[in-house]
């Protein structure tokens, strides 16, 4: 054959632009059953028998090369692998790509093109872009034919996807057609509608037992062609690098090629496939329970559920559950991510198998799938709140009841559209969180303080004290640690302050982290626990743990809560005093609420300077306040002049993270903590942040200025080695 340069095929009309060329994708149920050679002879005899251009895509990396075999192509214009990379972005792109031959008779050349890796082997790749350049190759031709590979993985499957029919190809052997079984499965699975999965049976001999009748039996699809084994014109045709459609159009087997690609065309069995699972079918009636109203009742809440989907989803739970023990397959035990990953899949498969036992009318793939999701997510992970935790613009997670999810997004609440089935799996997903952490909820424990495995901090609470149903409100990890620049980026605080606070930290002074709930406190005390040494022994003392340090010599601690006899907590005034036996430079609190304030107060008087813990206060006041308060929850009966003097000498800096009213988080003071006058402990601001009106958007307009205090302790840092520019504490 051969090759020209010629002009990329023009768009079509618009109806058939947005429709799209036709795509053939063949897939081999194992290697070596000749999908190659069948590929590259259907889309050369598709291209001379209807005299229009075909595109033949090699998307098998592990036969790279062997279609320029077939069709003689010596030189080659580009690789696929951009595809994959997301570059190509128009038809000229896409042209430059492609390899040309000229068809005898025909004034539309055969287009190749080859793609070397796998979607999985490039970092970083874009899997809309590619989904968007096989829409231009669809827009571009009237004719796509893809090279598939035996594998059918995350690229193939994009592929799959914009597929009007795909051709499963095997051979009569025993081996190969167990292969092909696997395959078909796969492809049910992953919910491609058995009506566009064609089995062809290629290298037949007459006289086999396996013929197209037994196969049709045995792998349930429709048996669409049965190509003849013939060495020798396949051997002479290679020999030549002419397709045996081409060099033997008028042996059996060549006719076999022409014969397939008039039936796909001319019947119109491509138009009809490619109609298959897109038109969604009449809804049936909601399930009806026995009273025969069209509801069912939640198991947990007694409340009538009357959402068809949800209904349908409840049934689809209830017979998962009794194919297969979730609870005995992944509550009692933690699993690994293959384990998991494998388990999904079996899920997967059996939900997949009742969907198509059930009269439903979710029946085209993208709602099958979506549904198949949401049925897998509920039943082994975290249900709709999968999604909402995978998504960067949302900080917390707030379930206030089944059907009701709130989000906050850029420091506001919005009322979330998805929802949970049933308050029966709101309990479900809390009880997946809470189990593998060895912690339980119940009627005698009814609620919970856990973490997530990416550090997410989890509470839920359970009826009765929860009045509409079981209650979740997650305040999400940041999937990036954030540091002082992005503070600064921010806004929260200045660069000048961000140096203030790292020379504090360097010079081990005592902080205190004091804000509101969901006022930063953590994530700030995240920041500030970077400046500290990496030669430094830190240990960390949480409820849930959450803080993530960078640095290598760190110990974590969390707490622990009583077992079902109620003995054997571990409180965070009990892992305080251990820190104090382990030899810290540095002792840090994620959050004082109880009697351990009197400990970590100690600690910090008795040379653990450095030290670091939050506390809820509104105002560094209040702080103070609130940490006294605290100290009487130690239950020693000391006198309040006694509790703020400890005050006093421990702690040398407060924090004040507050949350604005335009859902703004800033660090707002920045309080020397100077000692004692009379009965009262004394604090002088150094850093303020002063609000001065709200912009058009109802943002607060302000800026952070110093005050013009210079604190006491600027010569604790020079003693200890820190310059600190006394310019910088100027008031503006």
């Amino acid at each position: 054959m051969n090759q020209k340069n010629v002009k990329a095929p023009s768009p079509q009309s618009k109806s058939a632009v947005t429709q799209g060329g036709h795509l053939i994708a063949i897939v081999g149920g194992k290697g070596g059953v000749g999908k190659s050679v069948f590929a590259a002879n259907l889309a050369a005899a598709i291209a001379a028998d209807k005299k229009k251009g075909v595109l033949l895509l090699d998307a098998d990396p592990a036969s790279t090369g062997d279609h320029n075999l077939i069709l003689g192509i010596k030189k080659i214009n580009g690789t696929g692998d951009e595809l994959l990379k997301g570059n190509i972005r128009n038809e000229l792109q896409l042209k430059k790509l492609m390899t040309s031959l000229a068809i005898s008779g025909s004034r539309e050349p055969l287009y190749s093109l080859q793609m070397l890796r796998e979607m999985e082997d490039l970092p970083d790749i874009d899997g809309d872009s590619f989904e968007y350049a096989l829409k231009l190759m669809q827009r571009s031709l009237p004719y796509v034919v893809v090279d598939c590979g035996s594998h059918p993985e995350k690229s193939v499957l994009k592929i799959l996807d914009r597929a009007s029919l795909i051709l499963v190809l095997t051979n009569p052997e025993i081996l190969v057609l167990n292969q092909t079984r696997k395959v078909i499965e796969k492809l049910q699975t992953n919910l491609y509608p058995p009506e566009i999965t064609k089995i062809i049976l290629n290298k037949y001999t007459k006289g086999n037992p396996y013929n197209a009748q037994f196969l049709e039996q045995s792998l349930k699809r429709q048996v669409l062609g049965v190509f003849p084994e013939d060495n020798n014109i396949a051997r002479a045709a290679l020999n030549k690098s002419v397709p045996i459609a081409l060099a033997a159009s008028g042996s059996e087997l060549g006719k076999s090629f022409y014969g397939l690609g008039r039936l796909l065309i001319d019947n119109r069995i491509l138009d009809r496939c490619r109609q298959v699972g897109r038109k969604p079918k009449a809804a049936p009636k909601a399930q009806s329970n026995e009273s025969g109203d069209d509801e069912v009742l939640d198991s947990m809440s007694g409340v009538k559920l009357t959402n068809p989907r949800n209904i349908f989803k409840l049934k689809v739970h209830q017979m998962l559950v009794e194919k297969m023990d979730l609870k005995k397959e992944q509550l009692n035990r933690n699993l690994t991510e293959n384990e998991k990953k494998s388990l999904r899949e079996k899920t997967k498969k059996i939900v997949v198998d009742i969907l198509n036992a059930e009269d439903h009318q979710w029946k085209t793939r993208d709602e099958s799938s979506k549904l198949v999701k949401e049925i897998l997510d509920e039943a082994l992970g975290l249900g709709p709140l999968e999604d909402l935790l995978d998504d960067p613009d949302v900080t917390e997670v707030m379930v206030n009841r089944a059907d009701q999810i709130y989000l906050e997004k850029g420091g506001k609440n919005v009322l979330s559209k998805v929802t949970f089935t049933s308050n029966t799996q709101v309990m479900a997903c809390i009880e997946r969180i809470v189990n593998p952490l060895g912690r339980r909820i119940d009627e005698k424990s009814p609620y919970v303080d856990a973490r997530l495995a990416d550090g997410s901090r989890v509470h839920a609470i359970i009826p009765p004290l929860a009045i509409d149903g079981p209650m979740i409100t997650i305040r999400k990890f940041p999937s990036k640690r954030l540091n002082y620049k992005d503070l600064v980026k921010f806004g929260s605080m200045t660069p000048e302050m961000a140096d203030f606070l790292r020379s504090c930290i360097e010079a081990h002074l005592n902080v205190v982290i004091s804000g509101g709930t969901g006022s930063g406190k953590t994530t700030l005390l995240n920041v500030l626990s970077g400046f500290i040494p990496n030669s430094e022994r830190i240990l960390t003392v949480e409820d849930a743990a959450e803080l993530s340090l960078t640095q290598d010599h760190v110990g974590r601690l969390e707490t622990r809560p009583a077992n079902i006899e109620g003995t054997g907590a571990v409180t965070i005034r009990d892992l305080v005093k251990q820190t104090l036996r382990m030899k810290p430079d540095r002792v840090i609190v994620g959050e004082v609420r109880g009697g351990e304030a009197l400990d970590m107060l100690q600690a910090m008087n008795t040379g653990h300077d450095g030290s670091m813990a939050t506390v809820h206060a509104n105002t560094p006041r209040d702080a103070v306040t609130r940490l006294e308060t605290l100290v009487m929850m130690a239950g020693m009966d000391l006198p309040g002049k006694a509790i703020r003097e400890q005050i006093s000498s421990a702690v040398h800096l407060i924090v004040q993270a507050s949350r604005l009213s335009d859902g703004s988080r800033k660090v707002t003071h920045i309080t020397e903590v100077i000692g004692m006058q009379g009965d009262v402990v004394t604090t002088q601001d150094i850093f303020l942040f002063k609000a001065s009106g709200l912009d058009k958007q109802r943002k607060i307009i302000g800026k952070h200025v110093a005050t013009g205090f210079i604190p006491k302790f600027i010569e604790k840092l020079e003693a200890s080695g820190v310059k600190v520019p006394r310019g910088l504490f100027k008031a503006a």
